[in-house]
């Protein structure tokens, strides 16, 4: 196993309702510069296996592996990269952005519902959707109460804005709102199809990931929880043609349910969290769609008043996207307490003939599980984390002494809320048999405080941070860690002092790509772990860098952002003190071999 660390760069609830809107309808400010003639509907069997070239996922594929079949970029020429284009996006909020690519067009969400379709060999802009601004009033249509403006007492949660993922299917693109709407934009116009409010603002829902299509089904997954009111979070699966809600799964076990006893005799009104602030998987095959769901709030035990396991928080969740019938759960951290999310992206791999699933959460422990039963198979603590003990055989988590917090006490923990893992997703390369994992080496000495059991209290509780950079980490924030599938030995570690503030992206020219914090994308040889290529962009590589291809030559696209919770705030200010970043210049960036 290697180590490997950065040099200094030289460089050359509201009721469910649909809104079909005339396209003419100019609702929403629409920008197009021509319509797009050419334009084949995207159909289950392409969302599946993509036509050579194409990213018509989140993560490139329903399997969510983050990696590109293409080749012709590769370990021997990578360090002949050129920027072909760039195109500003918006300084609005934050930019997480995850692109989709559909014959030769580029779709890239931005922040507040902003979405525009590229040329995706030269940047030109061929439209763009962008939603009208959020007003204290709703505006009336005439068809109904449109969805697409914020009540002024509507709570700003974190990561209000943000527009991680959208997804295309038919002749459409879906995003999800910051509103808890979904929306439907016509992909040859930009024009506003429909609209559906699935939530009500003002109970302080919001999306920040985007949809999914499965088997037909547009499913989505809310977040914005953590305030207290007669209801919780949820998963939906909606009609693509008319945004018609099809069925509703709740992510917390209310009073009356399966499991409903694990949060003791909490009222429904009391029972916060298991936000789905990250976009699921799908396995055809099994018909099922696996989701995550985040912890629970207040994040503190003894805050939010439960000692149980408070089901269906940080679990993974399998569903079956026609009825949203839930097939299976397995919950990672059973009744957690100090925000270590198990949220994130899903991956799927059948190893040894055993159809798996891979996740990671904040403590840095790799999960594997049968992916048609929910049975564990494997767990892999990558060796960061101090709070809990993890049997390899079981799977079982215990809490170390001395690590559930108490109010007021300070608590010396690994990693920070920030988490070692967080939503820049994990990639697997089946050239290497390797998952790609972007670290951040912190932790923090925490004091959880209390927080008012009231109606729109809640929230997660307040906590008084100081953080410091891990102790095995050398002053590195960052670490890009390549780990075996299944064995979970580690190949090799590369570090930076800033943080990976992108996914990781693997590619058959034997390659990972990676962005970080402090503006550098970098290309880096899978199976050594050497670097062979970086460039350095306007601001925060931030977002999904992805892989494809137009009439035989493949680019490489990498978004650039600002915006973000601590782990793009507080940590590197404080632990990194002499890097700075631009508070603006959000972009997507596109590389090329030279012709």
């Amino acid at each position: 196993m290697m180590i490997k660390t950065a040099k200094p760069l030289c460089y050359p609830k509201l009721r469910p309702h649909s809104i079909l809107l005339p396209l003419v309808l100019l609702l929403s400010a629409s920008f197009s510069t021509a319509q797009i003639e050419h334009f084949t509907s995207v159909t289950d069997e392409m969302l599946i296996s993509p036509p050579t070239g194409e990213w018509l996922s989140w993560r490139g594929t329903p399997a969510a592996w983050g990696y590109s079949l293409l080749d012709q970029i590769n370990t021997n020429n990578v360090d002949q990269l050129q920027l072909k284009w760039s195109f500003a996006l918006d300084d609005t909020g934050a930019i997480q952005a995850a692109p989709l690519i559909h014959e030769g067009i580029m779709f890239i969400p931005s922040a507040r519902g902003v979405i525009q379709a590229l040329d995706a060999v030269n940047g030109d802009l061929l439209w763009e959707y962008r939603p009208a601004p959020p007003t204290e009033e709703f505006i009336n249509s005439g068809a109904g109460t449109r969805a697409a403006v914020l009540p002024a007492n509507a709570f700003a949660g974190v990561g209000r804005g943000v527009q991680k993922n959208i997804a295309i299917f038919g002749d459409m693109i879906y995003a999800a709102t910051e509103t808890a709407s979904i929306r439907a934009i016509d992909a040859r116009s930009g024009l506003l199809v429909w609209e559906t409010q699935v939530a009500d603002p003002t109970l302080g829902y919001f999306y920040t990931a985007g949809p999914i299509v499965a088997n037909g089904t547009l499913i989505t997954g809310i977040t914005g929880c953590d305030r207290y009111k007669e209801d919780v979070c949820f998963i939906t699966g909606h009609d693509p043609l008319s945004g018609e809600e099809k069925w509703r799964t709740s992510t917390v076990a209310r009073p009356e349910d399966p499991g409903g006893d694990t949060w003791g005799d909490l009222p429904l009104r009391f029972r916060a969290g298991s936000d789905a602030w990250v976009a699921g998987s799908y396995d055809p095959e099994a018909n099922l769609i696996y989701w995550g769901t985040a912890q629970a709030k207040p994040w503190a035990r003894v805050v939010r008043g439960t000692d149980g396991d408070a089901l269906y928080t940080n679990s993974t969740l399998a569903l079956n996207p026609d009825n949203g019938q839930m097939s299976w759960y397995f919950q990672h951290i059973p009744g957690e307490t100090q925000d270590m999310d198990e949220v994130f992206e899903n991956i799927l791999i059948d190893v040894d003939g055993r159809k798996s699933l891979f996740k990671m959460g904040k403590l840095g422990i790799l999960w594997q599980l049968d992916r048609e039963t929910g049975e564990f198979i494997k767990a892999t603590d990558i060796g960061y984390q101090n709070i809990v003990n993890l049997d390899p055989i079981t799977g079982k988590i215990t809490y170390r002494d001395g690590m559930i917090p108490r109010i007021g006490e300070e608590l010396d923990m690994c990693p920070s809320t920030s988490g070692l893992k967080s939503w820049r997703a994990m990639a697997y390369s089946p050239d290497t048999s390797a998952m790609y994992i972007p670290i951040t080496l912190n932790c923090e000495l925490a004091r959880f405080g209390p927080t008012e059991r009231q109606l729109g209290g809640g929230g997660t509780g307040p906590v008084r941070r100081i953080n410091y950079h891990h102790p095995d980490s050398d002053g590195n924030l960052g670490e890009l860690l390549a780990l075996n599938i299944p064995s979970g030995e580690v190949k090799w570690r590369y570090r930076t002092r800033a943080p990976f503030n992108t996914a990781a992206l693997t590619t058959a020219g034997g390659l990972v790509f990676i962005g970080d914090w402090n503006r550098t994308m970098s290309a880096l040889d899978a199976q050594t772990g050497d670097v062979l290529w970086q460039v350095r962009l306007a601001t925060s590589n931030q977002g999904f860098p992805i892989s494809y291809s137009v009439d035989g030559t493949q680019y490489i696209a990498m978004p650039v952002g600002t915006g973000g919770a601590s782990w793009s705030g507080s940590l590197p200010n404080e632990l990194a003190p002499e890097l700075h970043r631009p508070r603006n210049g959000s972009s997507i960036n596109v590389f090329a071999l030279p012709k």
